[in-house]
């Protein structure tokens, strides 16, 4: 009996289906909607709208950086998470007195610190006040 080796490219065959029927599938609903969709043209559907509502004045019009930074915040923090899932599923499989379990905490310290840091700067710089 043979051993298939790792290159074998028969091991991607499910993997290449499901990317083929996915292709497939958008063409076909892209396709039947323009050909079976109504098509209705005009001022009112050519406008711009958003969130269902109808636009108001410009879209040159300056906002508030606050939001910008508040977004970056959150993205900050949401960034941090997917980094800390990985590491602690790596950490609990470390024995307990390893030297590699002491610089595993000391890395993962160091980097939620810098992050706490960084937020207790960017707060007494007034970054989160709206007024």
């Amino acid at each position: 009996m043979t051993v298939l080796a790792s290159s074998d490219l028969t091991t991607y065959i499910p993997i290449a289906m499901a990317i083929g029927m996915s292709v497939v599938f958008a063409i076909v609903n892209i396709g039947a909607s323009y050909l079976l969709g109504p098509r209705r043209d005009g001022a009112v559907k050519g406008d711009t709208y958003e969130s269902g509502m109808a636009a108001i004045g410009t879209a040159r019009k300056r906002f508030n950086v606050r939001f910008f930074v508040v977004a970056m915040t959150f993205l900050l923090f949401d960034v941090e998470v997917i980094f800390l899932y990985p590491w602690a599923v790596a950490y609990a499989q470390l024995e307990p007195q390893s030297p590699m379990s002491g610089l595993f905490l000391a890395r993962i310290l160091f980097f939620i610190a810098t992050s706490v840091l960084a937020y207790i700067y960017a707060w007494r710089k007034g970054v989160f006040r709206w007024d």
